[in-house]
């Protein structure tokens, strides 16, 4: 029996009562993720002394056994993201505009409504240091709020109890009075603000400056400016995490974020195109030092594989695998492929920092919402229909992401409710497992739609052949990353091309001209020596286009990978290196550059299924009509056993019901069929055993 955590607050002017009215206590007792029981213990009445004093001895007796007999393995490991985390997170509904106020209204909703269902964070998301005024935007420069050692703070007109040096201690406070755990996003690297002014850097040992090798250290000692956040080139860049002073910088980040009473990271554009394993790593073994759990998860996620998270996954809690998810169909359609995969690889909960780690699909935008980028709270709808809604919610529970709500709490309407707290969901989204894609659903469409088979006909016909590339990024140990060489020409630049086809010489995919970097005198020591191996990549000659691995803004969920030309910088963004084993290299995020012959997939339709199994037995079976019609969608039950075995399907025949129809189906024998409506989805919770 594996004690997971123990958390209690107290109120010192109720020194009578050991634990007095509201108190919570939580406690997670299990040997893996689908065998966690949670206890809560609310007191919610004054009691008379008497009584109290007697049920105060029993309490402090139980726990005082359970929290000491366990003290020893909860100091080593505190057992982090057991349980796909929830929580809500501003962005979705405020951007980067929201105020205290605005936030402490949405964190005490959370607790009234959401924290029993298992919504435990409350997530301040980006900028929480910029002042919001004219001028003011995500790529500004100028309006941030640092301190004397170059740290972000709060921006005193948003957040005002952060006046005086204090961060956000109030808040964290009241959110923990809540009974919630309080988060905050954070950029990679310093600012390029504290870079420019050259502020010292803290030594949390001494409390003073840092110094190392007779010297004191300074923020332009440390910041690498061709390594700026590719889509916020203005405001971060990476720490040279080789330096001690680098490292001194970050943990003096990291320590004040937990002295504030910082519970959850989300650590941004260090992961995907943006990769910065150094830093990734170093952030992580620093939490680890602190003497409170902080759950890490990172982000944004475009181009991430499997096999990119090999390497990480096992240093966060939470890993984006998508760009941002907005409330758009393609958005949600993008994520059926890259979850398939990270469930193939069996990543889901998989070993993580002083836990475990989730692949994540990024926030669920539902209800009241804002824009990218907006300056100002929530002013529309969701666009997705109902049923988009449903397939979007159940792909997330069936793939076991974190589930962090976006929308505005205070104008939440029923129907978002019950979708985000729908009981099988939630059990499905903490306790199932198996959970992996099940390839042998079928389909026949309604009769009804005639149009349908001209329009399926139609739709195969835009869907571009074989022999359309795409070039994108991978991990350099994916073979697919090989193939790249030196075309020489000594009339001109010389080429670095691709053979898509390694059998067929003349099958070229793409080419680029090599040239080296145009330095100027004043370029760093720094910048030369990590560069004087690498080269731009132009698209001509002639032409002043370089290829840039990130883009200059952050992505959605359903935009492709593909070539990225722009105006030709010293950024490390479009500097490549070509390695002996034909791999082309980018030296900003380390990930290299492949190409993709398979057809580019304009289509947002088809198909698709899911299948889990429950702790008492009973088998998930979610159906996903992503055509744009209603569909007559189908599995047979004898698929089931091929998939999880005759120790679930022990009967040839299974009784079933569908959640959303609320729906008996009785006994099913050989098939199970449901027309489902466009864009929707079936969930089936089937018992097929003795």
């Amino acid at each position: 029996m594996d004690l997971v955590g123990l958390e209690c607050s107290h109120r010192t002017s109720e020194r009578w009562l050991p634990f007095p009215i509201g108190t919570r206590v939580f406690i997670g007792v299990g040997s893996s993720n689908e065998s966690v029981i949670s206890l809560e213990v609310l007191i919610i009445h004054r009691l008379e002394v008497s009584v109290a004093m007697k049920a105060s001895v029993l309490v402090v007796l139980f726990f005082t056994f359970v929290f000491y007999g366990a003290l020893s393995v909860a100091s080593k490991e505190w057992g982090l993201a057991k349980l796909p985390p929830r929580g809500w997170n501003s962005y979705d509904s405020f951007s980067w505009a929201i105020n205290e106020q605005e936030f402490l209204d949405n964190a005490e909703i959370v607790s009234q409504r959401l924290l029993p269902y298992g919504y435990e964070y409350a997530v301040v998301d980006f900028l929480w240091f910029r002042k919001n005024v004219d001028g003011a935007y995500v790529d500004s420069y100028g309006y941030d709020s640092i301190d004397e050692w170059g740290r972000p703070f709060p921006d005193p007109e948003r957040w005002p109890s952060s006046r005086g040096g204090q961060g956000f201690k109030e808040v964290a406070r009241k959110v923990h009075k809540m009974g919630l755990k309080f988060g905050i996003h954070v950029m990679r690297g310093i600012s390029t603000e504290a870079v420019n002014a050259s502020t010292p850097i803290l030594n949390v040992y001494t409390k003073g400056a840092y110094e190392e090798s007779g010297r004191q250290w300074y923020a332009a000692d440390i910041g690498m400016k061709y390594k700026t956040c590719a889509w916020m080139s203005h405001g971060f860049m990476s720490v040279n995490t080789d330096l001690g002073a680098g490292r001194a910088f970050l943990r003096s980040l990291y320590q004040q974020y937990a002295e504030w009473g910082v519970d959850f990271v989300k650590l941004d554009c260090v992961f995907g195109d943006d990769l910065d394993t150094q830093e990734i790593i170093t952030v992580s073994k620093l939490l680890k030092e602190l003497e409170r759990p902080v759950v890490l998860s990172i982000s944004p996620g475009s181009s991430v594989t499997p096999s990119m998270a090999e390497g990480i996954s096992n240093y966060v809690n939470m890993y984006r695998i998508t760009g941002d998810d907005w409330d758009k169909w393609t958005d949600v359609v993008s994520h059926f492929d890259i979850s398939r995969d990270f469930a193939a690889a069996k990543k889901t909960g998989a070993a993580g920092l002083q836990g475990r780690s989730w692949p994540d699909l990024d926030m669920l935008p539902l209800g009241w919402l804002a824009d990218p980028n907006a300056k100002h709270g929530p002013y529309r709808k969701c666009n997705l229909s109902l049923d988009e809604q449903k397939t979007q919610m159940t792909l997330w529970s069936m793939a076991k992401s974190p589930l962090m709500f976006g929308g505005d709490l205070r104008h939440i309407d029923e129907m978002t409710f019950g979708l985000i707290t729908n009981p099988t969901l939630l059990e499905i989204n903490s306790y199932s497992t198996k959970n992996m894609e099940f390839p042998y659903v079928f389909s026949k469409e309604d009769l009804r739609c005639t149009s349908c088979a001209s329009t399926q006909r139609f739709l195969s016909q835009v869907m571009g052949t074989p022999d359309d590339k795409v070039l994108g990024l991978t991990s350099c140990s994916n073979e697919k990353a090989k193939g790249w060489f030196i075309a020489r020409d000594y009339r001109k630049l010389d080429q670095i091309c691709c053979k898509y086809d390694m059998k067929n010489s003349d099958s070229l995919s793409y080419c680029f001209y090599k040239r080296k970097p145009l330095l100027t005198l004043g370029e760093e020591i720094m910048y030369e020596q990590d560069h004087q191996e690498n080269f731009h990549l132009l698209a001509s000659e002639s032409v002043e286009a370089c290829l840039d691995a990130s883009v200059d803004r952050k992505r959605t969920a359903s935009e492709r990978d593909s070539t990225f030309l722009s105006s030709c910088k010293r950024h490390a963004s479009q500097m490549w290196r070509l390695n002996d084993n034909g791999t082309l290299v980018n030296t900003y995020s380390g990930l290299c550059a492949t190409t993709n012959s398979d057809k580019v997939n304009t289509i947002t339709g088809g198909i698709r299924s899911w299948i889990a199994t429950g702790r008492r037995g009973e088998i998930y079976l979610s159906f996903f009509n992503l055509n744009s019609w209603r569909t007559l969608i189908s599995a047979r039950i004898s698929d089931l056993t091929a998939v999880l075995g005759s120790s679930f399907v022990s009967k040839a025949s299974c009784n079933c019901k569908e959640v959303w129809s609320s729906k008996d189906f009785g006994t099913v024998g050989q098939t199970l069929s449901m027309m489902v409506e466009k864009h929707g989805c079936a969930l089936f919770v089937l018992n097929c055993g003795n």
